[in-house]
């Protein structure tokens, strides 16, 4: 059963460098400015602890079994979860956080190649269950939408491995009416205008 709240939950997924972290941050100048009471986090990090694995997961000095991954997502998620997400629904807050268990799926089922059953029992562990309203899935190809070079151990997989990816992001949509594609545009004014009237399509604003 799905942790019921007084808030509302949504999160943004999308594959590397497509512009989602300039789509949460157009939002947050946006809830700011209409005065909705908020509370934005990323995935790992949130919290102290989650921001030291976050740094762990993202070394490129290292390397580590696929489970291990899972395991420190897993339990950075938990932990922001308990900390910071729950009580910030519990208060009516509109939580957004960038990446959530829908990541996990992706990167670790679809792109690791780890069995999806065991990944989605560990998500609802981590998440606590709790309900998400509406995800935002930012559809483009993974670095579609910039000119970077990938930075870390995550963003290095390789181009296979994040095609994988973003297979598995379209498969997720396929199959969850509350996972909402929104395709990137050449404006990222357009994009944020498409994501907004989605928000207040589905009661989120």
């Amino acid at each position: 059963m799905k942790y019921s709240h007084n808030g509302k939950f949504i999160t943004f997924e999308g594959c590397e460098g497509v512009g989602k972290s300039t789509q949460i941050a157009m939002l947050e100048r946006y809830l700011t400015e209409k005065g909705v009471p908020c509370l934005f986090t990323r995935e790992p990090g949130g919290t102290g602890v989650g921001e030291r694995l976050r740094g762990i997961i993202k070394d490129e000095s290292l390397t580590m079994q696929a489970e291990t991954e899972l395991m420190l997502f897993e339990s950075a998620r938990l932990e922001n979860t308990l900390s910071v997400i729950i009580p910030a629904l519990e208060e009516g807050k509109l939580v957004v956080a960038d990446r959530y268990i829908h990541s996990t799926l992706a990167y670790q089922a679809y792109g690791r190649g780890l069995d999806k059953a065991f990944v989605n029992r560990l998500n609802e562990i981590g998440s606590a269950n709790v309900r998400i309203d509406l995800t935002v899935f930012l559809d483009a190809p993974p670095f579609a939408n910039t000119n970077r070079s990938a930075e870390d151990r995550m963003e290095k997989a390789g181009n296979n491995f994040h095609q994988r990816v973003y297979e598995g992001y379209k498969a997720i949509a396929s199959e969850n009416p509350l996972f909402a594609p929104v395709k990137t545009q050449d404006r990222i004014e357009d994009t944020f205008a498409s994501i907004i009237k989605l928000l207040k399509e589905r009661g989120i604003l």
